[in-house]
């Protein structure tokens, strides 16, 4: 009887979770797609309404993926923005942080990003079905400059528009791409990646906004 009674206290107590129902201040959930090395996390800071992500992973590219996200599943028009910037000089050019638009969770779904490179190097990127292999520079359009530091990603209808700024400038328009999602539900969330399996990342976001 007192082991019938201990076991329903356990199932009953509250740090007991079964779901991956683990909302991060405006977002629904995190995980690390595609399992790499080392695991990330985020944090979200109230105090300045920001949030602190960690990640390792191979690369977000080719026909599988490997990054930690922090997303909310969203249906119909939105937009999301936030400024970004890396905490460290960190170890590969091509590490990435921004916002995903992503068919599902697998590692190797349909995705469109904004994306700021290590480098400073700021594009939109993505893979057009499941399992392609990305190209370069055929998914991708670059921004004429670097070192932008607010990403902006509007869905309106099947047009995906890419926009970014520096700090204390107006957002421009970078570019458009259309994706045909399999349904109107994505996920839509931060990332970040650090194009080296060895190795962790660190990165902030603030002013982070989804407007739907």
């Amino acid at each position: 009887m007192k082991k019938v009674i201990f076991i329903l206290l356990i199932l009953m107590s509250p740090c007991v979770v079964f779901s991956q129902d683990r909302p991060v201040g405006i977002f629904e959930d995190h995980l690390d797609i595609g399992n790499p090395k080392h695991p990330g996390s985020a944090v979200y800071h109230e105090a300045d309404q920001s949030y602190l992500l960690t990640g390792s992973g191979y690369n977000i590219w080719f026909a599988r993926d490997e990054f930690q996200y922090l997303y909310k599943k969203l249906k119909g028009n939105f937009i999301l923005t936030a400024q970004f910037e890396f905490i460290g000089e960190g170890t590969a050019p091509h590490r990435k942080i921004g916002w995903m638009v992503r068919e599902s969770l697998d590692e190797s779904a349909s995705h469109i990003s904004a994306v700021l490179h290590g480098d400073g190097l700021t594009v939109m990127q993505w893979r057009a079905k499941k399992g392609d292999s990305m190209r370069d520079p055929e998914d991708e359009i670059f921004a004429p400059e670097k070192n932008y530091q607010i990403l902006q990603l509007e869905r309106k209808g099947k047009k995906i528009i890419f926009r970014a700024s520096k700090a204390g400038q107006p957002l421009e328009v970078i570019g458009m791409h259309k994706m045909n999602y399999p349904g109107e539900e994505v996920m839509a969330g931060l990332f970040i990646c650090a194009h080296n399996p060895d190795v962790i990342e660190k990165a902030r976001v603030w002013n982070v906004k989804i407007e739907d």
